[in-house]
């Protein structure tokens, strides 16, 4: 099963794809349309980095604070006496 149609499209159905679309939006709705896609995909992709960074914000304040841990927390718990 294939996941993309567009593997299947030959260029004569790509024409008539494009020149309805045309007569749907008309040619000056077009591009406002491609330019707010590329908007969109542009501020998908800043959300995405945002996170990116804000988590590895995080993890490295949480290596931080590993790190200034006292040693004590590191020796074995002394043995109960009987």
């Amino acid at each position: 099963m294939e996941i993309l149609f567009l593997n299947n499209l030959k260029w004569t159905e790509i024409l008539i794809i494009v020149v309805v679309a045309m007569l749907l939006f008309g040619s000056t709705k077009i591009p406002k349309l491609m330019r707010n896609l590329g908007k969109g995909v542009h501020s998908f992709k800043q959300g995405l980095e945002d996170a990116k960074e804000e988590i590895n914000k995080e993890v490295r304040k949480a290596g931080e604070s590993e790190a200034e841990k006292p040693a004590e927390a590191e020796k074995p718990a002394d043995k109960p006496e009987n």
